[in-house]
């Protein structure tokens, strides 16, 4: 592919992706569910104008480096600390049940097999895409509510957080299992050792950008060496300890996260991510994606996904919500609340893509669970806040 095709095809990537994304932000749909058709339509689902290659999936994984990148960045680590045992027992069961559910699911389609298999991994792969949650479109539904600072509010905010975290270490894992020869102890030895290095590590990064950004406060010096750091983990994380590039970026915008400057580098790395780096890795998605040929096997599988992605959040958070002795209408508000999936969903999904795990096919389920969790999720929280007043 020459410089010419290359920037003929980033303008209609670019335009076709901030064109779309506007039109889905309209209509009250994520922008990322646009961004997706961009890259439906220009592939070969329909125009087939804008052909995958090895240089889209370079920059697409520079895209999905810094949208996790700035995922980290944007936790709060105290928030994490006051959630205490009840985020993180809403978390477990947000994470466990979605891939328990998803990989029997999977199994029920396409045969059951014996833990080693590709069709066992192919299955508790499918599980791991359930495990994501993305609250961003629940956030904006508490805003406008005006319930996002209640004990609803929080615990569903702390519990998406440490989910997240869960789920890219359950990630790491089933990425590791992808080898027929791979030794499960090995592998969780090797993730703990890169977890517990990046703890040493990441207490002496902190101190010396405290430092930094003391020194030159709000300077673009700062987000740069940010940006360098994500991509170093993420190298490391690979090359050496056999953990996601993406777990390396996530661990990298952690450790900033606590930084006075932390804002600022996530409005930084915002400017890369959101005008080039992000579209791509969306569009790219689309582009990967060929509906052409999907069958009804796929679109009776891609319902099953959607509805137990669904029913796995509301029923195994709402329950250990229940359990934690929030009311009926709370418990529920809390599962509803975790059951929207969004860009980390694709995240996973692109992993397993790359990694062979899966094939392209199942990108059609995964957008279609993020289109339906994402149009529901402010319906029924507002129903169910809606009916609260009510009684009141």
């Amino acid at each position: 592919m020459d410089t010419l095709e290359i920037l003929r095809n980033l303008a209609i990537i670019v335009i076709s992706a901030k064109l779309f994304g506007l039109i889905a932000r309209k209509l009250k749909a994520p922008q990322v569910a646009g961004e997706i058709i961009a890259g439906l339509l220009i592939g070969p689902s329909l125009f087939n104008i804008v052909v995958d290659n090895d240089f889209w999936s370079g920059m697409a994984e520079i895209g999905v480096i810094l949208l996790m990148f700035s995922a980290g960045l944007e936790t709060n680590i105290d928030n994490l600390k006051k959630s205490g045992l009840k985020a993180t027992a809403l978390a477990i069961a947000g994470v466990s049940l979605p891939l328990i559910l998803g990989t029997i699911m999977y199994m029920c389609f396409y045969g059951f097999s014996a833990p080693g298999t590709s069709t066992f991994v192919e299955a508790v792969f499918i599980g791991t895409i359930l495990t994501a949650t993305s609250v961003s479109i629940t956030v904006s539904a508490l805003k406008e509510l005006g319930k996002i600072s209640t004990d609803v509010g929080t615990t569903i905010m702390s519990a998406a957080i440490i989910d997240d975290v869960i789920g890219i270490v359950v990630l790491t894992a089933v990425l590791g299992l992808k080898d027929p020869n791979a030794d499960l102890g090995a592998v969780c030895i090797k993730t703990v050792a890169f977890f517990a290095l990046s703890l040493v590590a990441g207490v002496i990064i902190f101190k010396i950008m405290q430092r930094f950004v003391h020194r030159w406060p709000h300077t673009r010096r700062i987000p740069i060496i940010g940006m360098a750091l994500a991509f170093v983990l993420a190298y490391v994380a690979d090359k050496y300890f056999g953990v996601a590039d993406i777990t390396g970026a996530y661990v990298a915008g952690i450790i900033l996260s606590s930084l006075d400057d932390s804002a600022y580098i996530d409005r930084k790395m915002d400017i890369s991510s959101y005008m080039i780096f992000g579209p791509i890795f969306f569009a790219s998605v689309g582009l990967q994606t060929n509906l052409r040929t999907v069958d009804l096997s796929i679109l009776a599988f891609s319902v099953a996904f959607v509805l137990v992605g669904l029913l796995g959040k509301v029923i195994g958070c709402g329950l250990v919500a229940k359990l934690l002795k929030y009311n009926n209408s709370d418990a529920l508000k809390i599962g509803v609340g975790m059951m929207t999936r969004g860009e980390v969903a694709l995240i996973v999904a692109q992993r397993g893509l790359k990694a062979e795990i899966i094939d392209s096919k199942y990108f059609t389920s995964v957008i279609l669970l993020i289109v339906v969790s994402s149009i529901l999720t402010p319906i029924i929280l507002k129903a169910i806040y809606s009916v609260d007043e009510k009684k009141q």
